[in-house]
């Protein structure tokens, strides 16, 4: 049989628990790969699951809807997608009995698109889709074979219904259009970083905190769970091994009891089952029994390997280890979640919702594992994200800010200064931030001719201290947004002006008139060597605050003569609102961080006049002429934005976005 073998892979929705297994395991045995994760971050996904992979150059995670079209097609034909494993999907059953609908846009439309823009770029060659073992339906309970991968199909719930509607549609695309797919039906899952909407987790969770334990009727259906890691091994072999066309069941024969399994939770915490376990009401309709035949995968070389009692103690180490790991999640712990993490869902005590499932309550506590002496604390609700921004007294530092207050974004501004090292890992101690947003640097004042007679000033901040934060925030595995500079071009022969023809990322510097650009150039290209590092090159910024002295407009517009030359600029309304989605993205390497096109001084000020002062009135000269009376050159250039088009469609370009973010909002001249 031969052995496939992938370059690129997309995972959907690998910020999930399952994908997220398979993700590291690939990243960590097949370096060579290209592992690109699409994820919209939903309430029982995190990107701490990738925690083990994010430093990894062969990762990528994108933010984003598989409902997304355009999105999906774009990230298919730039990353050269050949393969997908589409783990995507709503799987909570008692979620489905309330929140259908979501459901059906997530499992069966998502799948629709997926299959569609594989169709459309026709460079797929292996489609793996992730469905359940419950789209079987019920098994007798008399059954001694499971089902195989020919059983008919018989849903019994809204989840597995829509998973079951995917696969029809996953079927119709390798029939109709010869898609290479193969689906996948696995029993039930557990592990580390699962959300504790599911049973394992769950009880868990509640026996931790002396709380409870629900039991859906009375316990008697049977279900079998397989570890993650054998789990992620399976999708290994699945996808190196497994033919197109064919279906495989992810399963064990092992089974047990809801009830038994609540009881060995209880047992490896020294809780006495008959005043723990409580009896509620049963779903709508709750399967006796799911059982698969699991002889098809085995003879591709999959094994179980980890006994039911060693996983079980494995997962109960992790979460009495990370008990804080979802933050406040007491309201999936009720007996029938109630889709807490939907907007507009009341909040209300769920702890005491809980804990009145017992007919005596008593003070919850909080409990360890028999066999552990760690105990743990119920957590407040953690913000998903927290900043560290350095450049607190600079233009852009300080935007950052009140972007990330608008956001709701917690952060904080670095005390320590950039060449030293000790402070900086003092700040992230004390912040403990997710990302690193480096604004701080010299720049010169008023301009950079004053970095000319402070070359070892300009060195210290803008190379040492640099390089010293990249460096400590890749120790400490932490993404830095990094506001560098374009002002590192000029036009050449390759880049005549009005060409067209802008510099593009891997472009290699050509300007070095300003002491300032020479350092800016030199620490890009050593930050190459650091991939927890996103580069984002700004130009001439401008925004909306007319009255700033560091805004281009303001400058100019203050100048007795101007030149007219037709450059690339940042519109930092626009854009660095975009900087903070790109950390959310994990985006990394060299970006260039400007509209997309040139405007000219002229074009500029006669916006100025237009729509601020009618009566303006300036005065060209000649670069020669400007030469006269500056200590250094400035760079001109035109900055290919193709790439953060590509990421960000909705990137307006730099006359329409002077307009929108910059002239409308301070107009004074009357519109005609």
């Amino acid at each position: 049989m031969a052995t496939y073998e992938p370059k690129n892979i997309l995972i959907t929705g690998a910020a999930g628990f399952i994908a997220s297994h398979v993700a590291n395991r690939l990243v960590r045995n097949y370096p060579h790969y290209k592992i690109v994760v699409l994820d919209k971050l939903d309430y029982c996904s995190s990107l701490k699951n990738l925690n083990p992979s994010r430093a990894s150059p062969n990762l990528k995670f994108v933010k984003g809807d598989i409902a997304s079209a355009d999105l999906v097609n774009h990230l298919l034909v730039t990353e050269s997608i050949d393969t997908i494993m589409h783990f995507a999907a709503q799987t909570h059953v008692d979620n489905s009995f309330g929140n259908s609908f979501e459901f059906t846009k997530n499992n069966i439309y998502g799948t629709h698109v997926l299959l569609e823009a594989c169709k459309v770029t026709g460079q797929i060659r292996r489609f793996i889709h992730v469905s359940t073992d419950e789209v079987y339906g019920e098994t007798d309970e008399d059954a001694v074979v499971g089902n195989h991968e020919a059983s008919q199909l018989l849903p019994t719930n809204p989840y597995s219904a829509t998973k079951a509607g995917a696969e029809m549609l996953v079927m119709a695309y390798g029939r109709s259009y010869g898609l290479p797919v193969i689906t996948t039906r696995g029993n039930n899952v557990y592990g580390p970083n699962q959300f504790p909407e599911k049973l394992i987790p769950k009880f868990i969770l509640l026996a931790m905190r002396g709380l409870p334990l629900p039991i859906h009727g009375d316990g008697s259906n049977v279900r079998s769970y397989l570890y993650c890691e054998d789990v992620a091994e399976a999708f290994e072999v699945v996808l190196h091994k497994g033919e197109v066309g064919h279906v495989y069941n992810i399963g064990t024969v092992k089974e047990r009891r809801v009830i038994d399994v609540a009881k060995d939770i209880c047992r490896l915490f020294g809780l006495d089952t008959e005043k723990v376990i409580r009896f509620v009401e049963n779903r709508p309709f709750n399967d006796q029994r799911y059982f698969l035949d699991d002889q098809k995968l085995k003879r591709l070389g999959w094994v179980e390997r980890t006994p039911w009692e060693e996983g079980l103690k494995k997962t109960i180490e992790w979460y009495t280890t990370n008990p804080d790991y979802w933050g406040d999640v007491t309201g999936a712990l009720l007996p029938h979640p109630r889709m807490l993490m939907t907007p507009g869902v009341e909040r209300h005590n769920w702890t005491e919702e809980i804990k009145s499932l017992t007919s005596s309550p008593a003070e919850a506590s909080t409990i360890a594992p028999a066999t552990s002496t760690k105990r743990t604390t119920d957590a407040p609700q953690k913000p998903f994200y927290k900043f560290l921004i350095y450049g607190r007294t600079g233009w852009i530092g300080g935007l950052l800010g009140k972007i990330c207050d608008k956001q709701g974004i917690p952060y904080e501004y670095g005390k320590g200064r950039l060449e030293e090292r000790s402070q900086l890992l003092e700040d992230i101690r004390n912040v403990k931030p997710t990302h690193v947003f480096n604004a701080a640097g010299v720049t010169g004042r008023p301009n950079v001719d004053w970095c000319e007679t402070h070359k070892q000033d300009t060195i210290r901040t803008n190379v040492v201290g640099t390089l010293n934060l990249a460096d400590v925030c890749r120790e400490q595995g932490l993404l830095m947004i990094n506001y560098a500079t374009g002002c590192i071009f000029e036009y050449d022969a390759k880049h005549p002006e009005g060409s067209g023809i802008g510099f593009k990322e891997e472009d290699t510097p050509n300007f070095t008139g300003s002491f300032y650009s020479k350092t800016k150039a030199m620490v890009e290209e050593l930050l190459k060597e650091y991939d927890n590092v996103c580069t984002l090159r700004v130009r001439m910024p401008i925004s909306s605050d007319l009255s700033n002295p560091r805004n281009f407009i303001t400058k100019i517009a203050r100048y007795d003569k101007v030149v007219n030359i037709p450059n690339s600029m940042t519109i930092l309304d626009e854009l660095l609102p975009i900087s903070i989605e790109m950390a959310k993205r994990d985006c990394r390497g060299i970006w260039n961080f400007t509209n997309p096109g040139v405007v000219s001084h002229n074009e500029i000020l006669e916006m100025y006049k237009k729509y601020i002062n009618p009566d303006f009135k300036w005065t060209n000269f000649t670069l020669e002429e400007q030469a006269k009376v500056i200590v250094a050159p400035r760079s001109n250039n035109e900055m290919d934005a193709s790439k953060l088009k590509a990421e960000f469609p909705q990137l307006l370009s730099i006359e329409d976005s002077l307009i929108k973010y910059v002239f409308e909002p301070n107009r004074k001249v009357p519109a005609i």
